[in-house]
């Protein structure tokens, strides 16, 4: 007798939309998928809470990785039952981790599509093909409570990443000669932002998530040495059978590599970086995520992720195992950057639908989510910052309001607004702090043999991932998830410079937190005596 089903929830997928499909997915094709488990009975749940609620940065007691898995991990019978499931529809089981609470599958379309009760279909869409399924994915009734997620049966791009060349007016790459005029290098930033001296990231470990590109040693090479400052140890990581591939062009996603890995190491020289290449999927970006966080060789303390969407483009299903991945980061003492957008407070470049939206995930209230400013500076200081925004066609710093999670206690006094759509939804709010990322006052870079200005809310988050890591440095001990922190810090520490001036469409900047720029930028050595 058949075993009754489950739908799981939060699994329901429609088509992208301009989508047209082309016939079912071959039954022979092999693809791999990851299934999303519960944590074990009796789990403490409230792990990354108490590992971040001591008043002093010192006084935070973390999970080992080992702590982390007895604690919040898979229970070893759930996993059991995944593979006995498994085997029983001719599915392989590739790894099994308790600790990511993950089991990798590996067959057939026709197979899985049996497992799962899907229909698997080929689309065409005017961002590349895909393979893709709609309404939810099954599982016997006896999975229902122990399976949370099933990624990677739907293999659409999920993410896009949030960096923006500087174009003069003919359209073109900005020449060498200009861009030295044109932008700051990532040093020139720090010292704007008052970032502490006489640190360097020295044993530290910064995680960067690409999903496309990749970069050229020899680009590293010429680009540092520029600047005089010691070439970084970069390190590949594969993930889910991505691996370091540039496109040769500055308009790829090497861009958005470049970036990560130029601003990151000229802020933090002598820390390593690890890149973790993954497809863009929702599996490959989790996989990548519980991959860095759960490193036990490189054990990286910081996480700058510059991709993303808006979180309508995102299933319930796998925003949940997002947040639960960045709560075990919280626990593990591990700090993850999320940029905020580029596209202003509709979040969405194509096919608006005329709502306000923010970025996921730079929602998840587990993230320091970073959002963008403009910046004039003269003398070696800021001499104006306001609200990114070039829109209509420049793009904006994203912010905003989810409509996914709730006010986290910490924002509870910080005047976050209802949200700017029809209801007013009161609902965590986006970014939680900010730094320079127009591209008319952006980075100077080098990818692909040329040196350019890019800039983008995905150059924020390397920025504040490099000033984490010299924090970790200089407090030999991990600051870990900021928010509960920072959000409490008096005005008088004069730790951020207020950003009062602009807009992001839907809201606008003001005392205080803000909707465009969060609590505001940085001033590195303030925010380092605050943190004391």
């Amino acid at each position: 007798m058949a075993s009754r089903q489950h739908s799981i929830p939060g699994s329901e997928r429609s088509p992208l939309e301009g989508s047209r499909s082309t016939g079912a997915a071959d039954p022979r094709e092999r693809i791999e998928v990851t299934i999303i488990l519960r944590r074990g009975p009796g789990a403490d749940t409230r792990a990354a809470e108490r590992a971040t609620r001591a008043g002093s940065i010192k006084k935070r007691a973390y999970l080992t990785r080992e702590q982390l898995e007895a604690a919040q991990g898979a229970a070893a019978e759930d996993i059991a039952r995944v593979e006995s499931f498994a085997q029983d529809h001719g599915l392989d089981v590739v790894e099994a981790s308790r600790a990511r609470r993950s089991v990798v599958l590996s067959g057939t379309v026709g197979a899985f599509s049996t497992a799962f009760g899907v229909t698997l279909t080929r689309y065409e869409h005017p961002s590349g093909t895909y393979r893709g399924r709609t309404g939810t994915v099954q599982v016997p009734e006896e999975l229902g409570p122990i399976v949370q997620a099933v990624l990677g049966l739907d293999d659409r791009p999920q993410s896009t990443a949030k960096f923006r060349i500087h174009r003069p007016a003919d359209g073109s790459i900005v020449s060498a000669r200009a861009a030295a005029t044109a932008g700051f290098t990532p040093p020139q930033l720090a010292q704007l932002y008052d970032f502490p001296t006489g640190l360097d990231g020295s044993g530290q470990c910064i995680a960067v998530i690409e999903l496309g590109g990749g970069f050229k040693n020899d680009d590293l090479k010429a680009y540092f040495a520029q600047l005089n400052f010691p070439l970084p140890q970069v390190t590949s990581v594969a993930v889910d059978g991505a691996h370091n591939a540039p496109a040769g062009d500055p308009n790829s996603a090497d861009g958005e590599v470049m970036l990560d890995i130029e601003v990151a190491a000229t802020i933090a020289p002598k820390a390593k970086i690890a890149v973790y290449f993954a497809p863009n999927t929702d599996r490959g970006f989790l996989d990548a995520i519980t991959t860095a966080v759960h490193d036990s060789t490189r054990k990286p303390l910081v996480v700058s992720i510059s991709w993303g969407g808006p979180e309508s483009s995102w299933t319930p299903q796998a925003m949940q195992s997002f947040d639960q991945a960045f709560q075990d980061a919280a626990a593990l003492g591990v700090t993850i950057c999320c940029a905020s957008g580029d596209n202003g407070s509709a979040d969405m470049a194509q096919n608006w639908d005329g709502k306000a939206h923010v970025d996921f995930p730079a929602s998840s209230p587990a993230v320091l989510a970073c959002g963008g400013t403009h910046v004039d500076a003269a003398g070696g200081s800021v001499t104006s910052e306001v609200v990114w925004n070039d829109l209509p066609s420049g793009g904006a710093g994203g912010g905003g309001v989810s409509d996914v999670f709730a006010l986290p206690a910490w924002q509870a006094k910080s005047g976050v607004p209802p949200s700017a759509n029809t209801g007013g939804h009161v609902g965590r709010g986006v970014p939680d702090v900010c730094g320079d990322a127009s591209p008319r006052s952006g980075y100077i870079v080098r990818v692909d043999g040329q040196q350019t200005v890019i800039g983008g809310t995905s150059a924020v988050a390397p920025l504040w991932a490099g000033l984490i890591a010299l924090l970790n440095q200089h407090f030999g001990h991990p600051v870990g998830f900021l928010n509960p922190v920072i959000y409490g810090l008096p005005p008088a520490a004069k730790a951020f410079r207020d950003i009062t001036s602009g807009n992001n469409g839907a809201y606008s900047a003001k005392t205080g937190w803000d909707a465009c720029t969060g609590l505001g930028s940085p001033d590195g050595a303030k925010l380092m005596a605050a943190l004391k």
